[in-house]
């Protein structure tokens, strides 16, 4: 089934994005990583320019992060304090990353630069992952166990303006998730990622938040950080495809909430290894693509579409051009009202097979 993205003015397949978006938001939900660092070169290697790649998996992102988090709000695992201290950073974060996209695409290296950034970035964190995942492999093999140290003390802990975290049970300085915070902003700009596989071992080992705060609370921020690059490309850029936007939330979302489910009965740390050869995959191919194969060529055939031919196309490309900032927030408002819409019937799915197993035992009791 293909379909014009009258904004990236190219044709797609909807039904391969949309496979490609559940399988994705699946590997996500199960190993607990954000999917922005795999789905955006999918996006590019399909054909859909850098730029716009970024934009609409950062509105991809924001649907997800706003699902995930109220699944953490519900099991009381979100530390809002620290999330607000991490998003201030942010802002100012985004903001710089803005200005360095913008002078990079008024260079005319803009798209260069996304590929570049992803081929290191999936090799390193491929290789990294790689090495720590065969390593636990062979402990758990081995059954040994292996000790591990709450967080580190460095120097940054004794920095001033000290506060106090009830929730993680923390007393430090508030310098260190802003400083936190504003490194994930610029990467959130430029990359189009939510920053989880920045942010979640920096709270971790550096902050030394308790690990069940974790994962909510880094969701909590991506939330705003992310709503703050959709917009700014929105309006500045008129990059997001509301048409792509839908494809890719509907399949994250689902694979996501799949990928949780299938994640509470299986031992995923022994599959890490398979997803850092899949990291390290993609950065090959990335780089196959970028320095082996002739320009304008592609290791995945997509037709460039030069002609809008449907009322859709045309009123969408309008809206994005004539009045940017509805169009942004109500890209935004469409993500953030499925991610709503999928964790509440998560819950009450939940919460119904909850009341029918307690019938169930206090019938045979």
């Amino acid at each position: 089934m293909e379909f014009f993205l009258p904004v990236a003015q190219v044709q797609v397949s909807i039904l391969v994005i949309l496979l490609l978006s559940f399988i994705v938001g699946f590997v996500s939900g199960l190993f607990g990583i954000g999917g922005g660092f795999l789905m955006t070169p999918v996006l590019i290697f399909m054909g859909i320019p850098p730029t716009f790649a970024v934009a609409n998996e950062a509105n991809n992102i924001l649907g997800t992060s706003v699902s995930g988090a109220l699944h953490h709000w519900f099991r009381k695992t979100l530390d809002y304090k620290m999330g607000i201290t991490i998003v201030a950073g942010g802002v100012l974060g985004t903001a710089v990353g803005m200005l360095i996209f913008a002078y990079l695409k008024q260079m005319g290296i803009i798209n260069v630069s996304i590929t570049l950034a992803y081929i290191y970035m999936l090799v390193i964190v491929g290789t990294l992952m790689f090495a720590k995942g065969y390593k636990e492999l062979i402990n758990i093999r081995k059954k040994i166990a292996v000790k591990r140290k709450a967080h580190d003390h460095y120097w940054i802990h004794g920095l001033p303006f000290r506060m106090k975290f009830h929730k993680s049970r923390l007393y430090e300085s508030a310098i260190v998730p802003i400083m936190l915070g504003f490194i994930v902003g610029i990467f959130a700009s430029i990359m189009g990622v939510g920053g989880a596989f920045i942010m979640v071992p920096a709270m971790i080992y550096i902050i030394g938040m308790p690990t069940k705060l974790v994962p909510g609370t880094s969701l909590f921020v991506t939330i705003f950080i992310t709503g703050l690059v959709v917009i700014v490309h929105a309006i500045k850029f008129q990059t997001i495809d509301f048409i792509l936007v839908s494809v890719l939330i509907t399949g994250s979302i689902v694979g996501l909430h799949v990928g949780l489910k299938v994640s509470e009965k299986l031992n995923a740390s022994e599959y890490k290894t398979l997803l850092a050869i899949l990291l390290l995959a993609v950065g090959i191919m990335m780089g196959i693509e970028t320095f082996v194969l002739e320009k304008g060529s592609s290791l995945f055939v997509t037709e460039k579409a030069g002609e809008i031919n449907n009322k859709l196309a045309e009123t969408i490309l309008a809206l994005s051009a004539n009045n940017p900032i509805v169009y942004g927030f109500l890209s935004i408002i469409m993500v953030v009202l499925i991610g709503i819409t999928f964790s509440y019937a998560r819950e009450l799915v939940h919460h119904v097979r909850y009341d029918l197993d307690r019938k169930k035992y206090n019938f045979f009791k």
